[in-house]
């Protein structure tokens, strides 16, 4: 009865995860065990701090069903070796990944084990359709998302799995690290406790999310979604990047939905897809990752350094009270409003003409539902530079945004405090999260603008007949 080994990785639920289906169906004991590895060691502070809360709730639901997490750190291929030899395991299973750094790692990962003599192998269940699955008529890859969706939508997409009735133990546990003793907070600083109150973590927690959204909103979803201060959206992207819920699970219930005559319905599969369209681009030009997806774009006058411009847009500090209010959200929540994003982002990259890489690795720092292929190509399509992109020159003006999609204020209060007779809770907790090296307080005046948008505007547009591609 040699055990086999469940490699927990961004998959950190029991229900629809084929690759601990797999394992309970080999009938052969289970050791679920999750290695801090050359990858997650090297996440942002938010997003593996959020990983950490998403373990120990996994832990749990382990342990309710009567077996448990093992903890190890070091390079993947090494402990997961070791630990093959430690416990005489015969296979390992885990979920596949489709990021250049995974599978480098995944690779290696497998002929280690398979040179030892340990059937190794990969299941899906991150994402709906694997990205080779998807192909255009000539065979080729798909660059731009209209016929993307078109080609998926109506794919048979099976129904999720059930979570196994009981997960057999080994008779001896392997030893385990302490999740607490990793300090995954300690990046976080003072921030933890407040990003903290605005989680929504383990598994049961993510389908009583989606339960709640079907039934109360997606209704209007399609009508509502983009009005920052209303609950009008899923919040599911924090559980769909660490594997809490499966994007199965998530289809299903909508197609439930659309069948009811929900009418938002369909517009929430597209955003699936949406991020199937990131995975696949991944896939096919992971360059996305890290360089201008669209030629030429190299040559295009971004500021790259961290200007006085760049350090007022990651402190909610240009005196545009939608980019700040934004801004704020993303430091006290973890999160932040999809519009916004496309407003901080077109702000960023337009206004003050800086790198949308700066952008992106502030993002990857700070945001707990950080997910590598959708922060990419949502950075990229805002800036121009990436596939089935915004044109450059659509830049959104962060004041006329605001008034059509926050008319009476209330997004922008909730998240400043400055210049506010009673500050809401929510102002005043940014001030508690932020570095104290930053110096702020709430009884600050708040900031005039730092670039006029028109002239911000015409200074991007000249930049862009400038260009030389």
């Amino acid at each position: 009865m040699k055990p086999v080994i469940w490699w927990v990785r961004k998959d950190l639920r029991l229900s629809d995860n084929p690759a601990l289906s797999e394992a309970v169906r080999l009938g052969k004991p289970v050791i679920p065990v999750f290695v801090l590895d050359e990858v997650f060691s090297g996440y942002g502070a938010a997003p593996l701090w959020r990983f950490g809360l998403g373990l120990g709730a996994l832990a749990q639901s382990l342990k309710a069903v009567g077996s448990r997490l093992v903890l190890r750190r070091g390079p993947a291929a090494q402990v997961l070796e070791k630990l093959a030899a430690e416990t005489g395991a015969g296979a390992v299973r885990w979920s596949r990944a489709y990021d250049p750094d995974q599978v480098a790692r995944d690779t290696k990962v497998k002929a280690a084990l398979q040179a030892s003599g340990v059937d190794a192998a990969s299941l899906p269940g991150h994402l709906l359709f694997e990205p080779w699955t998807v192909e255009t008529g000539t065979g080729g890859y798909y660059k731009v998302y209209s016929p993307f969706w078109r080609a998926v939508r109506g794919r048979d997409v099976p129904a999720p799995l059930p979570e196994p009735g009981t997960i057999p133990a080994p008779e001896t546990w392997p030893a385990s690290d302490g999740l607490e003793d990793w300090g995954l907070d300690r990046p976080m600083q003072r921030g933890a406790d407040v990003v903290r109150r605005h989680a929504v973590v383990g598994e049961a927690a993510a389908l009583d999310r989606l339960g709640t959204f079907i039934e109360d909103r997606i209704a209007q979803y399609k009508e509502r979604r983009d009005f920052p201060a209303e609950p009008a959206t899923s919040g599911l992207s924090e559980n769909l990047a660490w594997g809490e819920i499966s994007p199965r699970t998530c289809w299903h219930g909508t197609v439930r939905a659309m069948d009811e005559g929900k009418t938002g319905a369909e517009h929430f599969l597209k955003e699936l897809v949406w991020r199937e369209f990131a995975y696949h681009l991944v896939w096919h030009t992971p360059h996305i990752l890290l360089r201008n997806w669209r030629e030429g774009w190299d040559r295009f006058p971004w500021k790259t350094d961290q200007t006085p411009g760049f350090a007022a847009w990651t402190m909610g500090r240009t005196g545009q009270r939608f980019v700040d209010a934004a801004m704020r959200e993303l430091y006290v929540t973890g999160t932040m409003h999809n519009r916004a994003r496309m407003i901080v982002a077109s702000y960023l990259t337009k206004h003050l003409i800086t790198h949308w890489r700066l952008g992106q690795d502030w993002f990857a720092d700070c945001l707990i539902d950080w997910d590598p292929a959708s922060n990419a190509m949502g950075w990229q399509w805002v800036a121009g530079s990436g596939p089935d992109a915004a044109p450059y020159f659509r830049v959104f003006n962060p004041d006329t945004q605001l008034q059509k999609f926050d008319p009476d204020g209330t997004y922008a209060r909730r998240w400043i405090a400055e210049d506010e007779a009673a500050p809401s809770d929510t102002a005043l907790s940014y001030f508690q999260a932020v570095p104290k090296s930053w110096n702020l307080s709430p009884d600050m005046t708040y900031p005039q603008p730092i670039i006029d948008l028109a002239e911000g505007r015409a200074r991007a547009l000249a930049a862009y007949e400038a260009r030389v591609f």
